[in-house]
């Protein structure tokens, strides 16, 4: 038995054998896609996604449990993503103990939706849940990073570096869980119109 599990590991070139069956359905999913004529998804990022999917799979943050990605309803266009381990000399880090003997979890949960023209151009990323106060979380759960804009973005980012960076970009400005906070404050509509805001801020000042 253990010579079988150690062979499904060494398969599919270090992904596990269930996230390799979840790749081969989202895969032919989009196939049937492309076959049918829906082109409300380009090729280019769909393979970009598929890649970056693939090597997320693969790294060592992932089979760490530092974050998890779930696709929503298997859409390769959109990703939940639970930051799972932050530092464990941060404030937010005893947050998340807290949350877990509260609710029953200890994350915090990205949503990130991709264009058809990525990596071209940046996903959208905001939080969903829990409400956090500072660590550059404006309102509606959108982020104040560079990155992720269209100035500040590059093809060349990986998935799996965005994230690990917004996680260090949490504990950089002190994120806290605001356990008595409202949560019907975080919605994509509002946290759309607050990243547009900060995006018109600064390209008005040249920042």
């Amino acid at each position: 038995m253990e010579d079988e599990t150690q062979n499904e590991q060494n398969n599919s070139d270090g992904i596990s054998t269930d996230n390799w069956a979840r790749l081969e359905r989202i895969r032919q999913s989009h196939h049937q896609f492309f076959q049918k004529g829906n082109y409300s998804f380009s090729v280019q990022a769909t393979d970009r996604l598929m890649k970056e999917l693939r090597d997320i799979y693969r790294c060592d943050s992932f089979k760490r449990k530092v974050f998890e990605v779930h696709l929503v309803n298997d859409n390769l266009y959109e990703w939940n993503v639970h930051l799972k381990k932050v530092d464990s000399d941060s404030q937010l880090y005893s947050d998340l103990q807290a949350l877990k003997d509260k609710e029953g979890h200890d994350y915090i949960t990205l949503n990130v939706t991709f264009k058809e023209n990525y990596p071209f151009e940046p996903p959208f990323i905001r939080v969903a849940s829990p409400f956090i106060s500072g660590g550059y979380v404006l309102g509606g759960g959108a982020l104040c990073m560079e990155l992720l804009t269209k100035q500040g973005w590059s093809s060349a980012y990986s998935m799996e570096a965005i994230i690990l960076q917004i996680s260090a970009t949490l504990v950089k400005g002190k994120a806290r869980i605001t356990f008595n906070g409202h949560r019907g404050q975080y919605s994509l509509a509002r946290a759309q119109q607050s990243f547009r805001s900060l995006v018109s801020i600064h390209e008005k000042s040249g920042m």
